[in-house]
């Protein structure tokens, strides 16, 4: 079983107790990590690597998107690698920073009809496989990302976040 030090700072928002966030955190990543480790061969160090999640709201999320991606917009999830990653290659001993906004998430979880939580999940996975140097820049990157996010979230018993839709 891969093992992860996980770090959880509630900023801004009506988010879950720490607890919870920390519960469910350590079920999705921990699954995530073992998935990466099973199926894609990904190396993990020794001990634990740690990983940060920032759980926020849509003011501050636009601020970070702003001054780090030049996008002056809220957005559901960010994250920041500490170290270059290369799918399948070993990472540094800090995976890095996950940052979610409380406002989007429920807003896009509204509009999909999803629970919350389910949404939380699956950005949970996406923002995790982010810092395995996995992206979605282009088609063939997005399908690839897409399907891990598919079939991890079909091993915690949710289903295709994507359905019928095209790669992002």
């Amino acid at each position: 079983m891969t093992s992860l030090d996980i770090q959880i700072s509630v900023e801004e928002g009506p988010w879950p107790s720490e607890a919870e966030l920390l519960s469910l955190s350590e079920r999705v990543l921990g699954a995530s990590a073992e998935f990466l480790q099973r199926e894609e061969k990904q190396p993990f160090p020794k001990m634990p690597p740690e990983v940060s999640l920032v759980f926020t709201d849509d003011a501050s999320i636009r601020e970070i998107n702003a001054e780090w991606r030049s996008q002056d917009k809220p957005t559901n999830v960010l994250s920041f690698p500490a170290f270059p990653v290369t799918p399948g290659k070993m990472p540094g001993p800090m995976l890095g920073d996950i940052i979610l906004a409380h406002e989007t998430l429920v807003r896009e979880a509204n509009d999909l009809g999803k629970p919350f939580d389910e949404h939380l999940t699956h950005l949970l996975v996406h923002g995790f496989l982010h810092l395995f140097g996995y992206d979605h820049l282009d088609e063939s990157d997005a399908e690839r990302m897409e399907s891990l996010e598919t079939r991890i979230l079909a091993g915690l018993g949710l289903s295709d976040p994507y359905g019928d839709s095209d790669p992002v």
